[in-house]
């Protein structure tokens, strides 16, 4: 490559990253709307990820999803929906201090909670909403009185850190994560804030 090709590929690199503008969230359908929606998740092996981006899609795609690890300003959001994917009984760490560094941003603006687990392929009940909704994800947060979710989430072995594959070795992988169960929930947190 000569001195001029270099220049004109460095340039043209300069020029896609200045376009491209907040490149922290996705903004799969951004539709108009009079107020600015986000949902914040974290998430372990991709299950949490999905969720956020289908419960925008429920709200008719005009929150922005952001990955807690990019440590979003979510300062000009009037509305956010945050989640985490859950492993032993928790969510991940990074979430947990996000929420307690911003707590006082957040709390007046949360209009909803999920959280998405495998809960060993068996049907979330009450107990599992009390237990990571209730008595973690809302304390954290310091949300009250909002809708929330636990969603049933998958195992892929194969997107696990080494030491966590080990330990799900007697498991097989499976997915129990419903797309139309995030839009409904999406749908609901939306409804709330309209009424």
């Amino acid at each position: 490559m000569d001195r001029r090709q270099f220049f004109a590929s460095g340039l043209a690199g300069i020029g896609a990253a200045a376009l491209a503008g907040n490149a922290g969230a996705m903004k799969f359908y951004p539709m108009p709307s009079d107020k600015k929606w986000a949902v914040l998740y974290a998430t372990w092996c991709g299950s949490t990820r999905d969720a956020a981006a289908w419960i925008s899609e429920g709200m008719g795609g005009i929150a922005d999803v952001f990955d807690v690890r990019e440590n979003p300003d979510l300062s000009a959001f009037t509305h956010i929906v945050i989640g985490g994917g859950i492993r032993m009984a928790a969510v991940s760490g990074e979430l947990q201090d996000y929420l307690r560094k911003h707590r006082d941003v957040l709390k007046p603006r949360i209009a909803g909670l999920f959280a998405v687990c495998g809960n060993m392929g068996r049907p979330v009940g009450p107990e599992q909403k009390e237990t990571l909704i209730d008595a973690h994800l809302a304390k954290l947060s310091g949300a009250a009185l909002v809708p929330s979710h636990v969603f049933l989430g998958r195992v892929t072995k194969s997107l696990m850190d080494p030491e966590t594959a080990k330990m799900m070795a007697a498991f097989d992988d499976y997915d129990n994560l419903k797309r139309p169960e995030c839009m409904a929930f999406g749908a609901e947190v939306l409804a709330g804030i309209k009424k």
